[in-house]
């Protein structure tokens, strides 16, 4: 875009997506938008349930554009967003490492530090949250979608990250059947709170009664303490995981995790534990 190949990709837009946007409308967005840019690289590529979603960043990282593909790879969709780095905390990462609270291959939905990558990084209570689901073929379910038991993530095991004492547990909230039913008045659903000496991590939308601590409770790395469900805000069975420094989970500020042994993954990747 930076070259002013404007009708070279307004040719690869979908019929639907040029009777929304003229190319002569594209070339004075792109050019307007990338005045002061020299050059874009890929940030990361997200596959999955039909959706193909792939992100470019600035050097700077301050400007950011996303394509939706679509059949045969036409461009259903474009955004050309400015971001807003939150860099003191960005290379502020947690005094402990945490393990991935599962085990196999995960799918990262959500997670990385910009809004494209991670949706939860325009609050800041959230800020440095990922979300996890389980794939195979680029699909997260195998059969009805609206049936819970679809999905590969639910019902998998929950291990805690890190040594720690349970301060919070909640684990009476149905899980949200037909998928795609949200639970917004209870946004974690079923969660554990685990404080690992001033730093808090929550594990979110667990399974109905699955829960098998109480606050009080002290865990050890990789201990079963839950199983996955869909519950609270949840738009189908994954992983809600997040460290924050306070067990207020409306008031403390999230902490960007320090990982053990792995780097820290970005949307659309693959982790293994």
């Amino acid at each position: 875009m930076i070259n002013g190949d404007y009708e070279l990709i307004y040719n690869s837009f979908s019929p639907d997506f040029k009777s929304q946007i003229s190319l002569k409308d594209l070339a004075e967005m792109g050019a307007g938008y990338t005045t002061d840019v020299k050059s874009f690289q890929q940030h990361h590529e997200f596959k999955l349930n039909g959706a193909n979603v792939i992100t470019w960043i600035d050097p700077s990282g301050l400007k950011a554009i996303s394509a939706l593909f679509g059949e045969n790879d036409s461009i259903t969709g474009m955004l050309m967003q400015p971001l807003t780095p939150a860099t003191e905390t960005d290379n502020k990462l947690s005094k402990l490492e945490y393990s991935l609270p599962f085990k196999g291959d995960w799918f990262v939905f959500w997670g990385g530090n910009n809004v494209l990558a991670n949706y939860h990084y325009a609050h800041e209570s959230q800020r440095y949250a990922y979300d996890f689901v389980q794939e195979k073929d680029g699909l997260s379910y195998e059969g009805d979608p609206t049936k819970n038991d679809s999905y590969f993530a639910f019902g998998q095991e929950v291990h805690a990250p890190a040594d720690g004492t349970v301060v919070s547990v909640v684990n009476d909230i149905v899980d949200n059947e037909p998928v795609g039913v949200m639970n917004e008045k209870e946004p974690f659903g079923n969660v554990i709170v685990i404080d690992h000496g001033g730093e808090y991590s929550v594990l979110a939308h667990l399974k109905k009664d699955s829960v098998s601590v109480k606050p009080g409770d002290v865990v050890k790395r990789g201990q079963l303490v839950a199983q996955l469900g869909n519950s609270g805000n949840s738009s189908e069975a994954h992983m809600h995981f997040q460290v924050n420094d306070g067990k207020d989970l409306n008031s403390s500020k999230s902490i960007n995790v320090q990982w053990k042994g792995i780097k820290s993954p970005v949307r659309g990747e693959t982790v293994s534990n």
